[in-house]
């Protein structure tokens, strides 16, 4: 018998190896250890771009000046902190990482519920399940069980991983999605993480719902297997039939909508009272997802999501844990709407699973087709806090505080019918591009002036990367919208003037998504500059830089949420700015506005207004052009 090399045999190992994997469905963590390290962009290229971005909202004077600091930096600190920020990409393969976690969201003083989650209307009143009454429960039951579904595809790694193209992205934020909650405390908040994929071993599989002030839990699996609609349904009647009947409860959640470090020493007196209280936040906690039962009917329609993204974002603090990463919102007249925490992962990831609940829900009418038998299942437990006149004030307080703060936030959420995707891709336009130029000169007819604007750019081609900010306000956009304010000026130089404008955002977003963007770069510094404990250098106190929109001073926070079906929403991230989400299908855009009714110069409703106007201009200017 011919005896194998034993480099022959592990050859034809790999092959068969090779053979099988190609056979195999790809599992969703897959590709997460060979994905390449966040880079860090040239120092050089990075002052480059920054002196570009910061160019139209400075006269000519305050631009030397710039000019003058950028190169000091370049040549003295900036040199040094560059060097030191290299040797912290050597050791770790996102350098990123901890520091975004701390800076973006962990540090934050200011209260998350309004101010940093994001929330999102439900879009299956689109098909199946218009607003209707005396239906709900049935409802929740059966997204319930989608959503649960989804969970059991990531526990078991089903998922299939996203790529862009044949890239693999990062899909480490899907673990955040279940189980994940934020913990307050006094100088910095935590994340705790209790998902595990069947591999790893055992994780949490309850759920805990919220009715009246008052909070359930059961178990989401009996005998290992998953509760169907039918049992769901159960559960969830009991836990309303009980609130329907009883008193209101003590709102204890409503603590998480308050400021981070009250609410922090507002829960280490909570678990100082009762060593049983903090039983309770553990199961609140570790729990897979929260489910709000809501009494509020925000009817809406395809064209205006209004009010059910008003109440996702602002509704009763009494009734979701603000810290969780996933609330699941349902509304008494069978509409959905969620919130959840920004920390632990940005909005795609809860995009992604929604969009998977919407098909799920297309596919099977919104109906449960399967069995309607319901096993002998415990019955939902309540957890009861023990509280004293303290927690009771300090309920009281952050009430007060998130009514004030939610009263103040306008949104408006509608469809522009006029036209979408199809039309603008017909005349070999990007559509993501046409939206934020339309944004822009919006901006610029209502306020006479450039706006500084932040675009989601994302970088989860990189080893647990997030995200990176793209600067739309390029002074190539600038010029385009004065073109457009200038009677004088002709339709070919708008025409030329536009087309330039997106040349150049389109660069810029791709180079932000290649990890060649420069605002977490210069943050890099900054915050290596914080560490060693030296003076903030001059790059960053330059009113140029905030007036740019750096240090997150950014009038318009604008992110595209997607081209499927699924809308959010956010806060404007600065008092006198707006909050701009949109959603893009083949003949609509969806898109949700927010500003601050305190703020007189800004107005949401204006803004749409003026931007759908912008969007007609842009189209008649294209068609005109035969591009």
């Amino acid at each position: 018998i011919k005896s194998i090399h034993p480099g022959e045999a592990e050859l034809a190992r790999e092959e068969m190896a090779s053979r099988l994997a190609d056979t195999l469905p790809e599992r969703t963590f897959q590709y997460q250890n060979s994905l390449p390290p966040l880079p860090v962009p040239s120092l050089e290229g990075s002052l480059s771009k920054y002196l570009d971005a910061v160019h139209p909202f400075a006269s000519e004077t305050e631009f030397k000046a710039t000019v003058d600091i950028v190169r000091k930096f370049r040549e003295g600190v900036g040199k040094e902190l560059h060097q030191k920020l290299l040797q912290r990409a050597q050791d770790k393969r996102n350098w990123l990482e901890e520091w975004w976690l701390d800076t973006a969201y962990l540090e934050v003083r200011i209260p998350s519920q309004l101010n940093v989650n994001f929330g999102g209307p439900g879009p299956y009143l689109e098909h199946f399940w218009p607003p209707a009454e005396g239906n709900s429960l049935q409802r929740t039951s059966v997204v319930t069980w989608h959503t649960l579904q989804y969970w059991d595809l990531l526990r078991t790694e089903r998922l299939a991983p996203q790529k862009a193209g044949k890239t693999p992205l990062d899909m480490d934020q899907f673990r955040m999605l279940y189980s994940t909650c934020k913990v307050p405390g006094v100088k910095k908040d935590t994340i705790r993480n209790y998902f595990k994929t069947v591999s790893e071993g055992p994780c949490p599989s309850h759920l805990v719902v919220m009715c009246r002030g008052r909070i359930f839990t059961f178990d989401a699996l009996f005998d290992g297997q998953i509760l169907s609609p039918p049992e769901l349904l159960r559960q969830l009647s009991i836990v309303k039939q009980r609130c329907e009947a009883e008193p209101e409860g003590d709102g204890v959640a409503a603590l998480t909508s308050d400021e981070r470090t009250r609410w922090a020493k507002a829960r280490e007196h909570l678990i100082s009272i009762d060593p049983h209280n903090k039983m309770i936040l553990e199961t609140i906690q570790s729990s897979m997802f929260v489910i709000s039962l809501d009494e509020s009917k925000p009817y809406s329609s395809p064209e205006n999501y209004t009010n059910l993204t008003a109440a996702a974002l602002t509704g009763d603090s009494s009734i979701r844990w603000g810290d969780k990463s996933y609330n699941s919102i349902a509304f008494s007249d069978g509409t959905f709407g969620s919130t959840c925490d920004h920390a632990p992962y940005d909005a795609m990831v809860l995009v992604s699973m929604c969009w998977y609940l919407d098909q799920q829900i297309r596919a099977t009418e919104g109906q449960w087709k399967g069995s309607d038998k319901v096993r002998q299942i415990p019955l939902p437990e309540e957890l009861l806090f023990t509280l004293d006149e303290k927690v009771y004030d300090d309920i009281h307080h952050a009430k007060q505080q998130y009514l004030e703060s939610t009263q103040d936030l306008q949104i408006v959420c509608y469809a522009f019918t006029a036209f979408g995707k199809s039309a603008i891709k017909q005349r070999k336009l990007h559509p993501d591009t046409f939206i934020q130029l339309a944004m822009q000169l919006a901006y610029y007819k209502l306020h006479k002036k450039p706006g500084s604007c932040y675009e989601t750019a994302t970088t989860r081609r990189f080893y647990h990367g997030r995200t990176e900010t793209m600067r739309p306000c390029t002074q190539e956009a600038v010029n385009w919208c004065k073109a457009m304010m200038d009677p004088a000026c002709d339709v070919n130089a708008r025409r030329t003037a536009m087309l330039s404008a997106f040349n150049k955002h389109n660069r810029l977003m791709s180079e932000a998504q290649d990890g060649n963007g420069f605002d977490r770069h210069l943050l890099g510094l900054y915050l290596i500059a914080k560490e060693e404990g030296r003076p903030t250098p001059e790059l960053f106190s330059d009113p140029l830089y905030s007036r740019s929109g750096g240090g997150g001073n950014f009038v318009l926070s604008s992110s595209l949420v997607g081209y499927t079906s699924v809308m959010g929403a956010v806060a404007p991230m600065v008092h006198y700015g707006y909050g701009f989400f949109y959603r893009i299908r083949d003949d609509r855009i969806v898109i949700s506005i927010t500003a601050w009714k305190s703020c007189h110069e800004t107005d949401a409703a204006s803004l749409f207004n003026t931007f759908s106007s912008s969007m007609h201009e842009m189209l008649h200017l294209a068609s005109k052009s035969q591009l």
